[in-house]
């Protein structure tokens, strides 16, 4: 293939990645490790994709949290959370035909019920990634 048929071809999207930041959550819940970790598999499985295994971690101490992730044969869906900073950062990434990262990050929403969050997504081609950001509510300045 030569460059002008390589630049006219349209773009194959290998992966759809759905990416976030949540602000001002119940801190019993995002400090719940058993919460978290079971939020993130029924993502998975509301998403329609396969999973592979899942893990978490519980962080002790004054900042506190929790990481959950579940590999999934159609790639992943990862949870942070900070107690101290009452935020938590999610990640859903799946190269599945059939799956849907926006099923699953809207999920996970429904259950944190964050007061504001911010939410991303990335088409993962093997052309340029489009990029696209949306802000579903104002975040107050803390100035």
């Amino acid at each position: 293939m030569n460059r002008s048929e390589e630049e006219n071809r349209d773009p194959f999207i290998i992966g759809k990645h759905v990416f976030g930041s949540l602000y001002g959550m119940d801190i019993d819940k995002i400090s719940d490790e058993d919460f978290i970790r079971n939020i993130a598999i029924k993502a998975a499985e509301l998403a329609n994709m396969h999973i592979v295994e899942a893990k978490s971690w519980s962080f002790g101490g004054v900042k506190g949290g929790v990481s959950a992730i579940v590999l999934v044969t159609e790639s992943h869906i990862a949870i942070h959370t900070w107690r101290e900073y009452n935020y938590a950062t999610v990640d859903v990434y799946t190269c599945g035909e059939h799956s849907d990262p926006w099923r699953a990050f809207h999920y996970i929403i429904e259950m944190l019920k964050p007061k504001y969050y911010v939410v991303n997504y990335a088409d993962r081609t093997q052309l340029p990634i489009t990029y696209k950001t949306e802000v579903k509510e104002e975040i107050p300045s803390p100035m």
